[in-house]
This record gives C-alpha cells, structure tokens and sequence, in this order.
C-alpha cells in the first residue's frame, strides 16, 4: 500500500495520482494530516517482535509494515477539537505532531519525496541556490535580512533594480488564491519603509529582465514546463495568465537534474525566468510546489508521472 500525504481540503492533484496508482495495481491510502488529532486513531506498542505502528480512519486500518511507499505532497497544520479548552491547545498540538512523526520515522520505504530532506531544501532559499550555482545554474544576487543598512548597501549595489519577497508563501493553491505576499519591485521612495525589516527578514534579489516566466515539474528526471509571457507586475499570481507548453534546452535540463540529485529531491516546482537575451536563471524549487495548473491547462501527465516513478521505486527496492 503506498501512503498518500495530503490535507482534507487537498483536490484534483491528490485524485489523479490514486486512480493512476491504482492502474498500476498500487492500494493507496489518502492520510489528511490536518484531521490526524480528530478523525485517526493511533497505536504504537513494543513487542517482542520489534515496534508496532497503526493507522486507523473510520473502519479501515492499515499498520506500517504494510506501507511500501510515501507520496509526500503537503503536512499540514492540525485542526483541533471545536470543544477543546484553549488551554489545552499546545499540549493538544505538541503531542499530535510528535505521535505523527513517531509514525512517519517508522517508514522505512521509498518517498518522494522523503519528508526531512524535503523541509530542509523548502525551507532554506539560500541552499537552493547554492546548490543551483554549484551544478551550473545562474542565479540572481541575494540576501536575506532584517537590517535596513544591509538592504541599502545592496539597493545601491544593484543601482537600485531590486525585489523583495518573503521566504515562505502565504498561499498554498494552484492559483495563489488567498493571503500571499507577492514578489515586489521596491521602488526609491519604498526604502524608508526598510527600517520595519527588523519585524520581518525578508529576501532581497536583483531583478532580472524576463522575457518569459517558467514554472518546471520536475520529476525525478522528467520535465513539465510551463511559460507566461512576462507579465507588468513581478509576480505572475497578481495577473490573468495564459499558461504555455515549452521546451526546456537539454543543457539546462542536465544542471537542474544534477542539481535535484544533489539535494535528494524527487520532485520539485521550480521557478525559473528566461531572459531577453536567452540566458535562464533560476529562482527556487518548491518540493511542495503547485503543479495542477500545467496539467489542467497544458494536459501534461504529471500525476501518471509522479505515481509512476514511485511505482517504479517500491517495485526496484
């Protein structure tokens, strides 16, 4: 049975990857982990045999040892009961998360991707793109601050053409719905506004003239890319957009691929511009990143793919 890591208001993406899972003769189970403390009941016991883990949700159950593979797409925060005393949320909170990831660090099976190396590229933007500079890939100048003079120093160092966007993002749909801080140019007279950094670090990038903007799902080793013609603004979720199939050069299909092995990643969205003059830089990679829009309005397979490759991976183990 291969594991599904997903939210209760997950959609469309999750679906895709059952039904072609099941195709290839694969049981899955779907585990919101938003309803872990309210909806699942759990059972760890030492036995003479070694450690024991259960799953239940409703009349089914499933144990650890039967799970043969992890499709990690999204762990979310966990809903708590409607009647639960407030004072008792973080004990609540705290115990649930640990008896989760007891249960998580008993599967020892094939991920992607695996969940601790997946929450240490997500979360860390500047290893991205050391990691992108080591396999060839350009990258944009960058800091992360929350000092007013740094920012300026590197304002001025960039003549003043420089973005700011926040490390993690407010919005988790397809179509960046919802609360979100948009990459932002910053404009002269916005650097006054600096001094409130020490409430917020924030990144701080050059800004690269695009020609065309690229969302890649990547796949371990397969493309889907898809293009926007560089919108006004310097965030594509903040415009009408009209998705574009395109083709990645070889070249730059190798260094990402390298790049992705590097940081033990099987899957990942990555951000990339295509410049005027034909150079591409890379932005980030996003292991949680959305993909449903290129398959929805590009037809691209990458739900088949995703399920496929770990087929591949829990039938080679």
């Amino acid at each position: 049975m291969i594991l599904c890591i997903t939210h209760s208001r997950d959609t469309y993406t999750i679906d895709l990857v059952q039904q072609r899972l099941q195709q290839l003769g694969h049981a899955s189970f779907r585990f919101n982990t938003d309803e872990f403390g309210t909806r699942y009941q759990l059972q760890y016991r030492l036995e003479k045999t070694g450690p024991s883990y259960r799953l239940q949700h409703g009349d089914t159950v499933i144990h650890a040892s039967d799970i043969t593979g992890v499709w990690y797409r999204k762990l979310w925060e966990l809903e708590t009961p409607p009647n639960l005393d407030a004072t008792y949320i973080p004990a609540f909170r705290k115990e649930y998360n640990t008896a989760l990831h007891i249960f998580l660090d008993s599967l020892d099976v094939p991920w992607i991707n695996p969940i601790y190396i997946d929450h240490a590229v997500g979360s860390n933007k500047l290893l991205q793109l050391a990691f992108a500079q080591a396999a060839g890939l350009q990258v944009p100048q960058t800091i992360i601050s929350n000092h007013a003079v740094d920012a300026l120093q590197f304002y001025d160092a960039c003549n003043g053409d420089v973005v700011v966007k926040l490390h993690g993002a407010l919005s988790h749909t397809m179509d960046g719905a919802g609360a979100f801080f948009p990459t932002t140019r910053l404009r002269k007279e916005d650097t006054a506004m600096l001094e409130s950094l020490s409430a917020c670090p924030m990144i701080l990038q050059e800004n690269i003239a695009k020609e065309r903007e690229l969302r890649i799902a990547y796949v371990d080793g397969d493309f889907y890319t898809g293009s926007l013609k560089a919108p006004e603004t310097t965030d594509w979720r903040t415009s009408i957009v009209q998705w574009q199939q395109f083709m990645l050069p070889a070249a730059v299909e190798e260094k990402i691929t390298n790049m992705m092995r590097s940081m033990g990643l099987y899957f990942g969205a990555i951000d990339m511009i295509l410049q005027p003059d034909g150079q591409y830089v890379f932005l980030e990679v996003n292991p949680q990143g959305e993909w449903g829009m290129l398959q929805k309005y590009l037809d691209y397979p990458i739900a088949a793919a995703i399920a496929e490759k770990l087929a591949l991976r829990v039938t080679q183990r």
